[in-house]
């Protein structure tokens, strides 16, 4: 006669193969955050990882929204989840590397009379931190 295996028997196999099945999405999702990160380096000449503490240290959670960011949860400004993909950037530029630097660093330059504060942001901060919001899709 087969072996037929218990009820619970096939449960926990079934159990484990979902698990191998989830293990291996996560893993290529770190892949594909891993191909972002380098992509978001690339087109901005920026260090993603490091932008992140920028964006930490310079304050822009105080205002902004950004999902999975501590101290990002600002509801003065626009939230910044999906900005990679977004078409313009302070509503007057168009999305680009060079232009939401720009933004970054001189806002006020861009848009007078804008709520968003001039931090003097460096050149290298600004770069990094438009790398890191290049990685939030």
């Amino acid at each position: 006669m087969p072996y037929v295996p218990a009820r619970s028997t096939t449960a926990t196999m079934l159990g484990i193969a979902l698990a191998a099945v989830a293990a291996g999405a996560i893993y290529n999702d770190v892949d594909d955050r891993r191909d972002l990160r380098a992509h978001a380096a690339a087109a901005t000449g920026g260090d993603p990882v490091r932008g992140e503490a920028m964006f930490i240290q310079y304050g822009c959670g105080a205002c902004h929204r950004l999902a999975h960011v501590r101290k990002a949860s600002g509801m003065v400004g626009p939230s910044l989840d999906g900005i990679a993909v977004r078409e313009m950037v302070a509503g007057r530029l168009g999305n680009s590397p060079d232009n939401l630097q720009r933004w970054i660093r001189d806002p006020q330059a861009v848009s007078p009379g804008t709520a968003m504060p001039d931090l003097n942001v460096g050149e290298r901060d600004a770069r990094d931190i438009t790398a890191f919001l290049y990685t939030r899709d």
